[in-house]
């Protein structure tokens, strides 16, 4: 018995037509370069009044890049009455610090004004030991996002000084967020920042 192959399963067969039955040759892979990330770009941004209140809103956004795993510290230089200071910080969503002079209440005056030799040293030593702590962070790359709040007025009232603080914040590492609230931000630092927002009263 013979079997004879059709040209369809012969030997030499013929080559396929890909394009007709909807098919397509591949095309050769070239490499893509390889993607780096890039290190995300850090802003000055100065939150500013003529009044004291400007807080709340930095604070919350504060929470929320806490709550997304953001390194954050908030530091208010004139609030007092709930026993911290430096080394008693709270923490918040958990890598939120947040931190306030160990002053027994708000600080609403010049240094001048105190009366007592002691109260007026300890006010000032309470406020230049938070600032130190968050020099101390800002410097050693330790945190995405500075809040600084009232640092204007602390500045203004004597309490820090404006050199230090302009200096410190020209060394920031290029990542971080540092947040200025408060009234009377120094021009120097309002010339610096990325980024203006300023309240104003409703009437």
């Amino acid at each position: 018995m013979t079997t004879s192959l059709s040209p369809r399963y012969g030997s030499n067969p013929k080559p396929n037509n890909h394009n007709h039955s909807g098919l397509h040759s591949v095309q050769s892979f070239v490499q893509q370069p390889t993607l780096h990330l890039v290190e995300p770009e850090g802003q000055l941004q100065i939150h500013t009044a003529a009044h004291r209140g400007s807080f709340s809103r930095v604070l919350s956004e504060a929470l929320r890049a806490a709550g997304l795993g953001r390194r954050v510290m908030v530091a208010q230089f004139l609030k007092g009455g709930v026993s911290q200071g430096p080394d008693r910080s709270i923490q918040l969503c958990g890598r939120l610090d947040w931190v306030r002079p160990d002053i027994p209440a708000l600080l609403t005056q010049n240094i001048n004004d105190y009366r007592c030799k002691e109260k007026k040293i300890s006010a000032i030593e309470a406020v230049q030991q938070v600032w130190e702590a968050c020099k101390i962070r800002l410097l050693g790359k330790e945190l995405d996002q500075l809040v600084l709040d009232e640092i204007g007025l602390a500045i203004s009232l004597g309490y820090l000084k404006e050199n230090d603080v302009i200096e410190t914040l020209t060394q920031r590492p290029g990542s971080m967020d540092v947040i200025l609230t408060g009234p009377s931000i120094p021009s120097r630092a309002i010339s610096m920042a990325d980024q203006v927002t300023e309240l104003r009263c409703g009437h």
